[in-house]
């Protein structure tokens, strides 16, 4: 009896391998029967490697790319009055009730399709030998890579929704109910445990960190237990949704909802210590970058995106979706993450020198100006203040809100510029993999689950290691203990991950969302209320940003420029400047030769009236908006799209997406979507 291996893109709550039909007894070149789809390693994985496709093209897409990194007291989203960042803003209520279908059907298929192809696996004689052998194998890896993919896809469904449909996939199933996000993270973490120890490790057997791997599946679990662990927005308009869970609340509720935690939660600090401990036990291949090895430049961070640009695969990566350059017909957005969070260029669609990057992360000023401390080497690779005009020429981003060099100062962690050489036929498809989850994220999870189990020391530790990899010396080490030692933890996470979509969800996990959102909002407006006032701001550590800057176009050698030097003000800040597109297919769209951007008064204040700003000016640099646009903005910047939901910092913060329309009827009414959401 014969079934179809099918895409589905209507409710995947189902089946991904249609049930039998006459009309399925007809060969073929698309369908083909669950026999074949076991047939070698070789045909399992393809039928695999669909799920990883799927889930770059339809839920990564469908679901994370206007929100998942902005939205917190680091990012911010750069356009004025767009729908696109609603629940960023925490106004999910504006959503449709269509706005996230695509993230919420692709993950099901994902999961219909893995589960199946896992249940093939278990049959086959070779794996249960294997099995039984305690042998780990290319069919044991398979079998476990197809449930942790399943596991992924139930962690980012609950994440991103909340509370949703469990278990029924390759089932038919007329109608179906919510089940409690805290028992899915169980089941997810219960699977992934299980499935891990039948999986290669990194590096081992040809695996890399473009697909599921032993070492990945550990971290995940310890992941999903800090979820399980840390403050949510939970539901309250479903009787006996999570059973007989205790919750310390904040806040009071609205929309039926309220920001709690359940009081067992140290049980899950206690799992997830295990789940990192057996990453570092089963590490393989990975490793934290701490050395630069390229000669030219000395700063390991920066290395580790390197790695990207290059279209290789960073040692410190544990996954990555992967891309392929140029792109496939019918897969548009194969390279989303460059465009989407790259560095800003006005360049053009097609052959531009880069081509457009529309930038949706932009960093907030109070934390680009305040929070990074002297000498520490990830503020540059972590924020740009300049973007590409898509001519061969940097330019100096805009306040003014808006997309491209419009939209404010944005992420430097991925930049077209630094592909050697450069991807300029077309937008999106420059090759740049999409990442999911590095090895300093799991070293400060640890740490994290140290400091929350009175394991000071060993949490110190921990955090130091990601220190002295940004500062290049033990001088900027750590020494503290208690509440200090966890905010620090949370604060070093915030200067390790600026613009790679996880500072939200810390700020949520941790409980300090609402502290944390409405301090924010104060810092920028006192921040803007001073520019106005007296022309700039000064922040604790020093830095002063001003009304004005000046600048001027400057030749260089070498116009991608790499480290700092405070002492020419073309190469300060570091990690900007442009690839030198003379030597490219677009060389005929570069103008002129003078392609870099002195400038001065980035830091400290030059009055525009005094000498040291006519000098400026008689030398030939040009003053130009900086912080006046800020006080032009000023509602944008302080109020409308900085965290507007969270009002008196009171009441839950509100981030999910809607179930679709077709799942709440399918349900017969057992199902509704919370949080204040569409219904219809």
């Amino acid at each position: 009896m014969k079934k179809i291996l099918t895409y589905m893109s209507a409710l995947a709550l189902g089946m991904s391998f249609i049930q039998c039909s006459d009309f399925l007894e007809t060969p073929s070149p698309g369908k083909t029967n669950d026999e074949f789809v076991t047939s070698t390693e070789d045909e399992t994985f393809k039928t695999l490697s669909w799920c990883y496709a799927n889930y770059r093209q339809n839920c990564a897409m469908g679901v994370y790319l206007w929100n998942d990194p902005v939205g917190s007291d680091v990012e911010s989203y750069p356009e004025q009055g767009s729908a696109n960042n609603l629940n960023a803003r925490l106004q999910p209520e504006q959503l449709s009730i269509t706005s996230a279908n695509g993230g919420f059907n692709g993950l099901y298929t994902i999961i219909a399709r893995a589960a199946k192809i896992a249940a093939l696996i278990k049959e086959k004689p070779a794996f249960q030998e294997d099995l039984a052998a305690g042998r780990v194998s290319t069919w044991t890896h398979l079998y476990g890579e197809a449930l942790a993919m399943r596991a992924f896809c139930y962690f980012n469904l609950v994440k991103h929704y909340g509370d949703v449909p469990y278990g029924y996939e390759n089932n038919y199933v007329l109608d179906y109910v919510l089940t409690s996000r805290y028992d899915i993270l169980d089941n997810v973490i219960a699977s992934l445990n299980e499935v891990a120890p039948l999986m290669y490790k990194l590096g081992e057997n040809g695996i890399t960190a473009e697909r599921l791997s032993k070492t990945f599946v550990y971290a995940l679990a310890g992941q999903a237990a800090l979820y399980a662990a840390g403050y949510q927005t939970i539901r309250t308009d479903v009787p006996g949704l999570y059973g007989d869970l205790q919750f310390e609340q904040i806040g009071v509720e609205e929309y039926k909802c309220v920001y709690a935690r359940r009081t067992d939660y140290l049980n899950y600090y206690r799992t997830a210590e295990v789940a990192f401990q057996n990453v570092f036990d089963n590490i393989g291949s990975a490793h934290l970058v701490t050395v630069d090895d390229r000669g030219y430049a000395n700063n390991p961070f920066q290395r580790h995106f390197q790695y990207q640009h290059d279209l290789e695969i960073s040692p410190e990566s544990l996954f990555e979706i992967g891309n392929i350059q140029g792109g496939q017909s019918g897969q548009t957005t194969t390279s989303e993450y460059g465009y989407g969070f790259g560095r800003p260029s006005n360049g053009g669609s097609k052959n531009a020198a880069p081509c457009k990057c529309f930038a949706a992360i932009r960093i907030l000023p109070t934390f680009y100006y305040g929070e990074y401390e002297e000498g520490d080497m990830r503020r540059d690779v972590s924020v740009a203040v300049t973007g590409s005009q898509g001519d061969g020429n940097e330019a100096m981003l805009s306040f003014v809100p808006g997309s491209k060099l419009n939209g404010g100062i944005a992420t430097n962690k991925w930049d077209e510029n630094r592909m050697n050489p450069p991807y300029t036929a077309s937008q999106r498809v420059s090759g740049m993999n999409w990442p999911v989850m590095r090895l300093a994220d799991v070293i400060l999870m640890q740490a994290e689950t140290k400091a929350e189990l009175d394991k000071e020391g060993e949490a110190v530790n921990l955090v130091n290691q990601i220190r002295e990899r940004a500062f290049g010396d033990a001088e900027h080490n750590i020494s503290a203990s208690g509440e200090q030692l966890k905010d620090l933890i949370m604060q070093e996470r915030k200067l390790e991950f600026a613009g790679e979509g996880i500072r939200r969800w810390d700020m949520l996990r941790s409980g300090k969302f609402l502290e944390k959102a409405l301090a924010v909002r104060q810092e920028m407006l006192q921040m803007v209320n001073d520019i106005e006032a007296q022309g700039y701001h000064r922040f604790a550590n020093g830095n002063e940003i001003p009304a004005y800057i000046y600048v001027k176009k400057v030749e260089l050698e070498n116009p991608l420029t790499y480290d700092p030097d405070e002492s020419n003000p073309a190469l300060y800040p570091g990690w900007r400047g442009q690839y030198d597109y003379s030597t490219t297919p677009v060389a005929n769209n570069v103008k002129g030769t003078a392609h870099n951007l002195a400038i001065k008064g980035l830091f400290k204040y030059i009055d525009p009236n005094g000498a040291e700003a006519a000098a400026l000016i008689a030398e030939g640099y040009e003053k130009v908006n900086w912080g006046v646009d800020l006080v032009k903005y000023k509602d944008h910047y302080t109020d409308t799209n900085l965290l507007p939901g969270v009002k008196a910092g009171n009441v839950a913060p509100r981030f999910y997406w809607p179930m679709p329309f077709e799942t709440l009827t399918m349900s017969k009414g057992k199902i509704t979507n919370g949080y204040g959401l569409a219904q219809e």
